[in-house]
């Protein structure tokens, strides 16, 4: 698999409204003690170009001093959604089916409305971090 670095000016060129972060994320990163703060700061790198564009609006990022990997959905600008996270010496990367699925999942995100995603947030299935990448 062809992994590339995403460019900067393309990222810049979006805006970054909403971000979120799965409820199964959210238990992760508090076992890891990945707080908001730091997801925050992961998105202002991303859009600066600091992320790896795995195909299909999945992206993966180093976290919490390069010792986690976090996968991100995006497949438009409007949501960015913390998927998934792991610890980068537990394995190396994610499997092609389980690509697929986030490739998957990140195309429902693109496709959700504003009602759609305010339902997740009601069910605490979604978690609001940030907006306008302000924490």
């Amino acid at each position: 698999m062809l992994i590339k670095t995403v460019e900067s000016s393309k990222i810049k060129s979006q805006t970054v409204p909403r971000v979120f972060k799965t409820a199964w994320f959210a238990k992760a990163a508090r076992k890891a003690k990945i707080g908001d703060e730091i997801l925050c700061q992961a998105i202002a790198q991303i859009i600066s170009g600091q992320v790896i564009n795995l195909g299909g609006g999945v992206y993966k990022k180093r976290l919490h001093s390069n010792m986690y990997r976090g996968i991100i959905l995006a497949k438009t600008s409007r949501y960015w959604i913390f998927a998934f996270l792991y610890a980068k010496n537990d394995r190396g990367n994610i499997n092609s089916d389980e690509l697929a699925a986030f490739k998957f999942l990140a195309s429902d995100y693109a496709n959700a409305t504003d009602a759609d995603m305010k339902r997740l947030l009601i069910a605490k299935d979604l978690l609001e971090i940030c907006h306008d990448c302000q924490c």
